[in-house]
């Protein structure tokens, strides 16, 4: 669960979110919309304690995030950015093993029980034979759901991803909406995207995060819908 009391975030001369309060809950899956440079990467950072000019409160499964340290962080929260990795020779399964670096001992080693999560996190992606391919013989959707393996091996309850379907086409967008649906709601976990494809957020997603004039509001996809409120502020026939 992620909530945030009186959160404000922005620059001195251009606020982004200012006084926000809102809870996105457990085993959902958020869409968070908003237009261009309002403030939707800012606050994934935040909330992956990536970014700590804020002011107010984010917490995460109930702790204060300003108080945990960073392996508390990683065991809480995964970040999948839009970066996309393509080092030559790194096979996908030891990028996905680095999930596992909060839990390893102390020079990094892996046990039995981490390999099995690894392989359990390619198999939950749909790349378990893709193991031992390399990363750059890969397709970006095929590394884009790497990259959420990764994410899964890390085994924490919050998943934060910032625009994962940016570099998709149609078909693989829809397809990796898919898999996070079937994660937040068979694994429990809380999956919060950032995304400018609002069909997709408004047709498969169970809440919507909406950044619209320095404001978030967090709502059930359906109501918005009902509502029509989304089209208007961007501007689109129903």
């Amino acid at each position: 669960m992620i909530q945030l009391y009186d959160f404000s975030i922005g620059y001195p001369q251009r606020p982004l979110i200012s006084e926000a309060n809102a809870t996105i809950g457990r085993a959902t899956l958020t869409a968070l919309i908003g237009r261009n440079g309002s403030g939707k990467s800012t606050l994934l950072r935040a909330i992956a304690g990536l970014n700590t000019h804020y002011s107010g409160r984010i917490m995460l499964d109930g702790k204060d995030i300003a108080s945990l340290s960073a392996p508390m962080m990683a065991r809480l929260v995964a970040f999948v950015s839009t970066k996309s990795i393509r080092v030559p020779n790194l096979r996908c399964e030891d990028l996905v093993a680095m999930g596992r670096a909060p839990y390893t001992n102390w020079i990094g080693r892996m046990q039995p029980a981490d390999k099995d999560i690894v392989d359990r996190s390619l198999r939950l992606v749909g790349m378990a034979d893709y193991a031992s391919r390399t990363l750059d013989t890969m397709s970006d959707g095929e590394c884009q759901r790497i990259m959420i393996a990764r994410a899964l091996a890390q085994d924490t309850p919050i998943v934060l991803l910032d625009e994962p379907t940016s570099f998709l086409d149609l078909p693989n967008r829809y397809e990796l909406c898919n898999l996070l649906a079937r994660l937040a709601h068979q694994e429990g976990k809380t999956i919060l995207f950032s995304t400018h494809e609002l069909d997709i957020a408004l047709k498969m997603t169970d809440c919507i995060a909406l950044v619209h004039d320095h404001t978030l509001e967090v709502a059930q996809t359906a109501d918005l819908r009902a509502t029509g409120r989304i089209h208007s502020i961007f501007g689109l026939d129903q």
